[in-house]
């Protein structure tokens, strides 16, 4: 067995794991839940899947459950800054120590398995999955709630047999893995629909949502849509604390989740708007104060966020009467050439920046993406050459605000410059 005695030990080994790839299926996650005894099955939970919004939903779930005195499992990914905030219980992330403890356990179990097969050895998602449902069944959760990693149908989560499963949206993203049409997409996410069980649908696509209806009436499950329960005006939609109009179509997912499971875990309708009015989730048009600047964060990853965060970039200038200084990254050329069209439109200048991740687009292929009509100026940098230090802000003037966006890692790493004098190096298991 290796030498898993230290968090900086057990870092690397998850890394090895990491290193090796992902590899889309579900058949060694079957057996590594088998082999530790399904502890998937040891508390109740919602699984939630979606081009975009489901960890928005899920953070929203999570609150509404909390806020009623409920003990909660929170299973999300990628992380942003630290590899606990992936697991954790009541919002408190997972320990350096706990990790540690974990990765012990479940290592030898992995160990064990791959003596009899090495091909079934758990990857690195696998394995934090592994960890999340110990975690909670060892913690006596009340709820669980677990996001999807990829897809749904071959996803590590799809293990499990929830009390609800929730579909937040549906677009074109992973076109490479999940299929090139919505309606494929659509059939891949709702392999987690469950016999019996009722299924939430955020504002879909009529060719997406017909295709998972369908699949819905093969399977029992009982479909709620957020369209039906609260029309098609968004001002209907329940208040949340998180900016923008999608996310009160998040809310309303959220809301009409907590209505199936209402009389069972004691949740009501007051306390549960109360607690979407309150709701933390990072990196979702999430405002801070730099000195003299403001710093928006928003993750913005496919061409059906770029969507959203062309409403907020329209808004953010009616209000101030400023162009802000935009500071983008992606992963991928489709990614690039949905994104800065975009950008271009309300940024007075941008910044390109490529996240430390190995699929991240090129300062070139960003350069491409940008329309040739854009007047103002464009350059690269580092996320240090942008935040030198904590706190600090080397981009525009006083007075401007500073919109960070594109990918969810480069996020992180901006993060991780804003808020830690000490480097927290976790980025390598992002993913």
């Amino acid at each position: 067995m290796p030498d898993l005695s230290t968090y900086a030990a057990v870092k690397d080994w998850l890394y090895g794991l990491k290193n090796t790839g992902a590899k889309y299926g579900i058949e060694r996650m079957r057996v590594f839940s088998d082999a530790l005894g399904h502890p998937e099955q040891r508390f109740p939970l919602i699984h939630v899947a979606g081009t975009n919004g489901k960890g928005s939903a899920c953070a929203m779930l999570e609150a509404i459950f909390r806020h009623h005195g409920r003990r909660t499992g929170l299973f999300t990914s990628p992380h942003l800054v630290h590899q606990g905030e992936r697991i954790q219980v009541d919002r408190r992330i997972l320990g350096h120590d706990e990790i540690v403890g974990y990765t012990r356990r479940l290592s030898a179990v992995a160990a064990e398995i791959a003596r009899h097969d090495p091909d079934l050895h758990p990857t690195f998602f696998e394995f934090m999955t592994g960890m999340a449902f110990l975690k909670f069944a060892e913690s006596a959760v009340d709820i669980g709630i677990i996001e999807t990693g990829l897809g749904g149908r071959l996803d590590s989560t799809n293990v499990v047999n929830p009390e609800v499963s929730v579909i937040t949206s549906i677009s074109l993203d992973h076109t490479e893995i999940l299929g090139d049409s919505v309606e494929v997409i659509a059939r891949e996410k709702a392999g987690i629909l469950k016999p019996g069980k009722p299924v939430v649908l955020g504002e879909l696509c009529p060719a997406a949502e017909a295709v998972i209806r369908e699949i819905a009436a093969e399977r029992g499950c009982a479909v709620h849509s957020i369209r039906e329960a609260f029309g098609d005006d968004p001002a209907r939609y329940p208040e949340t604390s998180l900016a923008g109009e999608f996310q009160r179509r998040n809310a309303a997912v959220a809301m009409l989740a907590a209505r199936l499971l209402a009389d069972r875990h004691g949740l009501t309708e007051a306390g549960a708007k109360e607690a979407l009015r309150a709701v933390r989730w990072a990196g979702r048009w999430d405002r801070y104060a730099l000195h003299d600047r403001t710093l928006i964060l928003d993750a913005t990853h496919n061409p059906e966020g770029a969507i959203q965060l062309e409403r907020n970039l329209r808004r953010l200038v009616e209000e101030t009467g400023r162009r802000p200084v935009v500071a983008a990254g992606v992963l991928g050329e489709r990614r690039a050439r949905g994104l800065f069209p975009v950008v271009a439109e309300f940024a007075r200048e941008i910044v390109l920046v490529r996240p430390r991740q190995a699929r991240a687009s090129a300062f070139e292929e960003m350069e491409a993406a940008i329309p040739p009509g854009f007047a103002g100026p464009v350059r690269r940098s580092a996320v240090r050459g942008i935040f030198p230090a904590v706190g600090e802000c080397a981009a525009g003037g006083p007075g401007d605000t500073i919109v960070a966006t594109g990918s969810i890692y480069l996020i992180g790493e901006i993060m991780e410059a804003v808020f830690h004098e000490i480097p927290v190096a976790e980025h390598v298991l992002q993913d």
